[in-house]
């Protein structure tokens, strides 16, 4: 019996994730405009330091979001500009990013 009630929880709660993924590309077009600066208004950031988004695995996007938000990924100000995203924020984000064309860059020399 234990172990049926366990199954059940992990399939809920496996469930419960994918339903919150589904994000609104438009949405979160609206609310990269704080991402732009550091990322460049499509995700295609032209600073080395700073990684594109551009093309990234939505499920990537909000796994990295969320570990930002949460503390558990550490960046003073990835984890300011995430702290108070909502989930829906973070889905609607991740869909935008995911859906633009990631631009060619070249790897700088050591």
């Amino acid at each position: 019996m234990k172990t049926l009630l366990q199954t059940s929880a992990l399939a809920l709660t496996l469930v419960s994730g994918l339903s919150v993924a589904a994000g609104d590309i438009t949405r979160g077009q609206e609310l990269s405009a704080s991402c732009a600066a550091c990322h460049g208004a499509d995700g295609n950031s032209t600073i080395p330091a700073n990684p594109k988004l551009a093309g990234q695995y939505d499920s990537y996007l909000v796994f990295v979001l969320k570990a930002y938000r949460d503390g558990s990924r550490e960046n003073a100000l990835m984890n300011g500009m995430a702290a108070n995203l909502s989930d829906q924020d973070i889905a609607d984000l991740a869909a935008y990013f995911s859906s633009q064309t990631p631009s060619l860059g070249v790897v700088p020399k050591n």
